[in-house]
Formats: C-alpha cells, sequence, structure tokens
C-alpha cells in the first residue's frame, strides 16, 4: 500500500492506524509525527505563511478572487510515488489543495489511485473520516480501535467534570485575528466536552468572521487566541498584538490564552482528544493540573 497525503490531518490519520510506513508523499504542512518530514513533498505554497495575519488575509482574497490557486501541486512527483490511495478534503477551500485537483489528477494516473476524502466539520465526522481512511488501507479492526480508544478518552474528562459540578466559562475561541475569525467546525465541540460554553460559534458550522463589538458584547470570560495552522509561538506573537490594542483593553480583565492549534486545534484528526484534554486544562486547572507550556501560555 502505497499513500500520498495532501493534508496534514490525512497523515496524522494514517500514521495513527500504525500504517506510517505506508505513506510515500506529504504536503509542505504536514510535520506530524515527525518521521514523516522524511517522505516526498508534493505540494507547495502560494501564500507568504511570515506575513502579518491582515497581510495573510490579503494575499488568500486575492488569490481567490482572481481565481488562482493556493496551492501548487508536483505532479511529475506523484506520478512517480505511485500512490495505491490518496487522501484530499473537502472542509475549506483556502486550506490545501481541492478535491477537484486531486481527483483530477488521479485520473490520469495508471492504474488509478483511491482517493478518499475527509469532510468532518463535528468530531464525530473526525471519528468517521478516520474509520474511512482505516477502511481505504485495509484495517479497519484498527480504525475501530483508534475510535473506541479516543471516545473513552473523552469519556474521562466528562466524568471528571460531572463528578466535580465543575462551572462552564463563556469561552471565546479566535481563530484568525485580522480580520477576527470565531473558530467553527469541531472546535465548539471540543470547548464543550472540556467544560467550556463557547459564546462565538455553533458546533459544524463554518468559521466566520466577528467585529470586536460582538467579541467583547458576547462576554467572554477566557479568550483563547488560535490562529488556524499556526503553532504556539505565533499565536502568542497575535495574541499580544491584540492586547497592546487599545480598543482590546476591555480583555485585558479576562484570561487570555495563545494555544498551538496546529497541533491541538486545527487538524481534523486524532489529536483533537489531546486537544479536548489541553482545554480541559486551561479551563479547569484544578480538575486537571496545568497545562504545558509549549502547548498553551496565559498571557492576562
Amino acid at each position: 500500500m502505497r499513500v500520498v497525503s495532501f493534508l496534514p490531518s490525512a497523515t496524522e490519520i494514517v500514521a495513527a492506524l500504525g500504517q506510517l510506513d505506508a505513506i510515500v508523499g506529504i504536503s509542505h504542512e504536514c510535520d506530524f509525527p515527525p518521521d514523516v518530514r522524511s517522505r516526498d513533498v508534493v505540494t507547495s505554497s502560494s501564500i507568504d505563511s511570515a506575513a502579518a495575519p491582515g497581510a495573510i488575509d490579503v494575499q488568500v482574497r486575492d488569490y481567490v478572487d482572481r481565481g488562482r490557486a493556493l496551492y501548487d501541486v508536483r505532479e511529475d512527483r506523484v506520478r512517480a510515488l505511485a500512490p495505491d490511495v490518496m487522501v484530499t478534503q473537502v472542509v475549506c477551500d483556502v486550506c490545501a489543495v481541492s478535491e477537484g485537483d486531486v481527483r483530477a489528477l488521479a485520473t490520469q494516473l495508471s492504474p488509478h489511485p483511491e482517493v478518499v476524502t475527509l469532510g468532518a466539520t463535528t468530531l464525530d465526522g473526525i471519528f468517521s473520516d478516520i474509520q474511512r481512511v482505516a477502511e481505504a488501507l485495509g484495517v479497519s479492526a484498527r480504525g475501530e480501535e483508534l475510535v473506541e480508544r479516543a471516545q473513552s478518552r473523552m469519556r474521562a474528562v466528562h466524568e471528571r467534570l460531572k463528578a466535580a459540578r465543575a462551572p462552564r466559562p463563556r469561552v471565546a475561541v479566535i481563530e484568525w485575528t485580522d480580520p477576527i475569525f470565531a473558530a467553527g467546525h469541531w472546535v465548539p465541540e471540543m470547548i464543550r466536552r472540556a467544560g467550556g460554553a463557547d459564546v462565538l460559534a455553533e458546533p459544524g458550522e463554518h468559521s466566520t468572521t466577528r467585529t470586536l463589538a460582538q467579541v467583547r458584547d458576547a462576554s467572554p470570560e477566557v479568550i483563547l487566541v488560535a490562529p488556524c495552522g499556526f503553532d504556539l509561538v505565533r499565536a502568542a506573537a497575535d495574541a499580544n498584538r491584540l492586547l497592546r490594542n487599545a480598543e482590546w483593553a476591555w480583555a485585558r480583565e479576562t484570561q487570555v490564552w495563545a494555544v498551538d492549534a496546529n497541533s491541538f486545534l486545527s487538524r481534523p484528526g486524532p489529536r483533537v482528544v489531546d486537544g479536548i484534554e489541553l482545554l480541559a486544562q486551561v479551563l479547569h486547572t484544578t480538575l486537571f493540573g496545568a497545562p504545558s507550556s509549549s502547548a498553551a501560555q496565559r498571557l492576562a
């Protein structure tokens, strides 16, 4: 079995299923588990990810408006890798190579590889996607075991919160800071399962823009700055930029945390459960202990 993964969550799913050796090609963003970095990289991005949040947003909108692809695929390399399975997604038009491009490429390969499309917008959807990948790789039983372990860990968090009758703090998750995006999809569920109440988004809905007034008027007790696709260092930089802004002075009276979204929130794969456990530590430190300083940092 030879797998080309066009997105990080797919790579993590395949690895968690015990099929790391099957991965022969990855996207430029795939970085976990660390061993996958030795695989051939078959995509690249046209966006300058080192730019400020507002500048990145302008770049993305410009590419979309012009009908230009945000990502390039090294088609010659994919052909040489001769994949049996290619994994893509339909959740976000700006997060990875489009499903249409992957399917078009698949039709040009001989024999045609199976294309597995991930489309989860909820936690249950993520578990279904895991099982779908497992079936494509011929390891359905491992998929069931992986999902069962994940659900067991979530139940353990729930039971501890329930036993303590823990109150649910009001939480705002900022997925992007300029413009402000509230994190949607599976993130509101993660907040709920971690013992909080998301005040900006509903489970399963797309991430959407919010005004500063909407964030303030939602009266969050905890603000999580978790820029999609970025690590803790970038999250802390973006959060500190907000807190220095006079319009955000009110937020200095709340708990403000920077979170490694790239590892724990953004990717719809097995580590969302790690993310729930991390969020439980952020929201209920007395019950779950303090979060690792490499995963979350309190700024206010």
